[in-house]
């Protein structure tokens, strides 16, 4: 299959939260299915961006037999947390209810995201049912089977502890590009902006927005992948969410890549110069990382194939 084969159904409205639609775009391949599905958030510090901030989601992984949906959910500036998650939720609800209608299998829904959007997937995959819900297809499930995600802040209050003055932005373009990284501590940043204050003045709050709070339990499988190099969201992290993940008795498998910035995940070229050299840690033996190179965009789609397919 190729991207020519891969049909773009946009503007879908999965939800009026606020009073405004909010659209997604759907990407189906041709053929029989029903197709597992994968939902993407994008990134932009919950504050900027929208469902096209994304890599080429016809080559990533639509022409590999994926539905793929990207999201626009509710920004910061126009309502803080928990909005964004609450939208997530119920873009999945939304998705496994019209399953039908994009050729779907409805078991079988996936979360990608990156920087917010990693943070996004996280607090919805692994937050319980009865938070962050509305109203909308109120009555249909927000499980979801495999979550990706890429450099996603995880304990707020940790990040700016974490930042190393050192941290350069590495090779990667994106980051080159990003404006140079401020305390998360400030009334400004856009963690305090996300939470409608000033983190360290909203402790409650900002726990009730960490993913590292919400492992309670057994989640779904996790491949969370950070650049070393992340001078916006420490690598350190990452390592937070695996290590809670991993203490759950959740399959989890965390991959440092050498060299690499925040980002990396909206460049479509990211794997055309080779392989990267990465670190993996996995949860069934988080104390043994192993070093080896990586495509990025094989390993993440080799790890939908494992959990999404059947």
């Amino acid at each position: 299959m190729s991207a020519a084969d891969v049909s773009l159904i946009a503007d879908q409205v999965y939800s009026c939260a606020g009073g405004q639609d909010r659209l997604a775009d759907v990407y189906v391949p041709d053929g029989d299915g029903p197709f597992p599905a994968i939902i993407f958030l994008h990134g932009g510090g919950w504050r900027f961006g929208d469902r096209r901030l994304a890599p080429d989601l016809r080559r990533f992984f639509a022409e590999s037999g994926f539905v793929m949906v990207s999201i626009d959910y509710r920004l910061s500036g126009e309502a803080i947390f928990p909005a964004a998650v609450i939208d997530t939720k119920t873009a999945i609800r939304w998705l496994r209810r019209h399953a039908a209608d994009y050729n779907i299998d409805p078991e079988r829904i996936g979360l990608w995201g990156s920087s917010a959007g990693g943070h996004l997937a996280a607090m919805a995959a692994l937050s319980n049912a009865q938070e962050f819900t509305s109203d909308e297809w109120s009555d249909t499930s927000s499980a979801v089977a495999a979550v990706m995600d890429g450099y996603g802040p995880t304990d707020f209050l940790q990040i700016d502890q974490q930042k190393s003055g050192e941290t350069l932005p590495g090779e990667d373009p994106e980051s080159a590009r990003l404006p140079p990284p401020g305390p998360s501590a400030s009334p400004e940043s856009l963690e305090s902006l996300f939470v409608g204050g000033a983190i360290g003045e909203l402790p409650e709050r900002v726990e009730q927005a960490n993913p590292v709070s919400q492992v309670t339990g057994k989640a779904c499988p996790f491949l969370i992948m950070h650049g070393t190099y992340d001078a916006h969201v420490p690598v350190g992290q990452s390592r937070l969410l695996f290590d809670a993940l991993s203490a759950a008795g959740s399959r989890a498998r965390l991959v440092e890549v050498e060299g690499l910035g925040h980002g990396f995940l909206n460049r479509n070229d990211l794997d055309d110069a080779g392989p990267h050299p990465v670190t993996t840690f996995t949860s069934s033996a988080p104390d043994t990382p192993e070093q080896s190179e990586i495509r990025i965009f094989d390993t993440i789609l080799q790890f939908f194939r494992q959990e999404l397919t059947v």
